[in-house]
């Protein structure tokens, strides 16, 4: 008999937790998880969207965390009991520099950001981006005995946009942690992978000027898409993938 579930109840009698919940990626792999008979968990820093998001899911809690906070994410994530799949899809981006990115392109001179990017911007995006990753990690691989990490990274790690340079450094960072606690963790049953979107029409994609909007040639991908990566990456179809960054970006570029 395949061991490899296709039905819509392979994740049947698993336990997932969803971080980023409440919006973009985060629901939409929550939405396909509990379809796929998962008990899904829900959290996300804002209880209003993350409420709104278990509402329509079936099988789901919903709970508040802040990833940036190590204790919150110790708390919440050991208190879950019995964890099977976790889905890292938290993250921030920063309007104010995309902003100043924007204004740079309609005056028809090259951006300038990173002289005046204060260290509060900074820290924050490194504060949820990269030190909440490492958070739910830890806390994750402290839980589990077993079972499938899968953390949401960007396509911003490889082509490192002009005027952003904050945010392509915390993303390269999840990468980069992502795979060495991937190597850590398989002598322990659990497999970490990343699935590093391009452009996604997430709650950071409407904060998005026009003008790059415009820029940008390609379809924008929808987080539907983006979940089906990421819940390819949490089941036995993926059984052999291992520290593996799966670059989702419609072609705009390969590495």
């Amino acid at each position: 008999m395949n061991s490899v579930r296709t039905a819509a109840d392979r994740f049947d009698g698993k336990v997932a937790l969803v971080t980023g919940a409440g919006s973009g990626i985060g629901a939409a792999v929550a939405h396909k998880l509990a379809a796929l008979g998962a008990k899904v968990v829900l959290a996300d820093v804002n209880a209003d969207a993350v409420e709104r998001t278990a509402g329509g899911v079936a099988n789901a809690r919903a709970l508040v965390m802040d990833v940036a906070d190590a204790d919150e994410v110790d708390r919440v994530i050991g208190g879950i009991g019995g964890l099977d799949v976790v889905v890292h899809a938290a993250g921030v981006d920063d309007p104010t520099a995309k902003q100043w990115i924007a204004d740079a392109m309609l005056a028809g001179r090259p951006p300038e950001v990173t002289a005046r990017l204060e260290i509060e911007a900074w820290r924050r995006v490194m504060a949820v981006n990269l030190d909440g990753t490492f958070h739910v990690l830890r806390a994750a691989v402290r839980a589990m005995t077993g079972g499938v990490i899968v953390v949401v990274g960007s396509s911003s790690a490889f082509d490192t946009p002009a005027g952003y340079p904050h945010y392509a450094a915390s993303k390269a960072g999840v990468h980069a942690l992502a795979q060495a606690v991937a190597k850590e963790a398989i002598a322990f049953g659990v497999r970490v992978n990343v699935v590093a979107p391009g452009p996604t029409e997430t709650g950071m994609a409407a904060r998005t000027p026009a003008a790059l909007r415009e820029a940008f040639t390609g379809a924008y991908a929808t987080p539907a898409e983006i979940a089906d990566i990421a819940v390819f990456l949490a089941g036995a179809e993926s059984s052999n993938l291992v520290g593996a960054v799966l670059l989702a970006n419609g072609g705009r570029f390969t590495v």
